[in-house]
C-alpha cells in the first residue's frame, strides 16, 4: 500500500501461435493484412490473450486457459475481444482498475509498425483505460526460432494494476 492507499500489483503474460494460411491475423483486436494468419481454438489474437494472461495474473484469477478453457467448445473460435471484455468484468468487480500495459509483440513479418496505434487504440478502448496507459512495441527474432523464421507470432505484456484500500 502506498501513502494514497492504494495497492499495486503486477502481472505477466505470454502468448504464442502457429502462422497458418486460410486465417486472419490478428493482433490487439485489430485485423492485419498478411497472407498468413495465427491459429488457435479462439481466434488466435496473442496479443490480446497476454493481455488477459497478464491482467488474470495480477489479480490472482488464474489465466486464460483456466477462465476460458480450448476443451470447452463454447471458445471454438471465439472473438478475443470478447474474452477481454468479460476478464475486464472480473478485475473491475474486484476494483482494479489499469496502471499501465506494456506489449511486445514478437514477429518477424508482417511489419507491424503501421499498426501499433489501432492497436493501442482497441486495447486501451477494451479495458476502459487511457490511451496513454498502454504501450505497444514489436520486435523480430533476427531470424532465429519459429518466430524469427516466420512460422509463429508470440507476444509478452506486463501489466501495473491499482485498487484502493478501504
Amino acid at each position: 500500500m502506498d501513502a494514497a492507499g492504494y495497492e499495486y500489483r503486477t502481472g505477466i503474460g505470454t502468448d504464442i501461435h502457429k502462422l497458418v494460411s486460410d486465417r486472419p491475423l490478428l493482433l490487439g483486436g485489430v485485423q492485419v493484412p498478411f497472407e498468413l494468419g495465427l491459429l488457435g481454438h479462439s481466434d488466435g489474437d496473442v496479443v490480446l490473450h497476454a493481455v488477459i494472461d497478464a491482467i488474470l495474473g495480477a489479480t490472482g484469477l488464474g489465466d486464460i486457459g483456466t477462465l476460458f478453457p480450448d476443451t470447452d467448445p463454447k471458445w471454438k473460435d471465439a472473438d478475443s475481444t470478447e474474452l477481454v471484455q468479460l476478464a475486464r468484468e472480473q478485475y473491475q468487480k474486484a476494483q482494479w482498475q489499469v496502471v499501465n500495459l506494456d506489449v511486445i509483440i514478437h514477429a518477424q513479418l508482417p511489419q507491424l509498425a503501421p499498426y501499433k496505434g489501432q492497436m493501442k487504440r482497441r486495447i486501451a478502448g477494451l479495458l476502459e483505460t487511457d490511451f496513454a496507459n498502454v504501450n505497444i512495441k514489436a520486435k523480430t527474432n533476427e531470424g532465429l526460432d519459429a518466430v524469427g523464421q516466420g512460422r509463429a507470432i508470440a507476444c509478452t505484456t506486463t501489466v501495473l494494476l491499482r485498487r484502493r484500500l478501504k
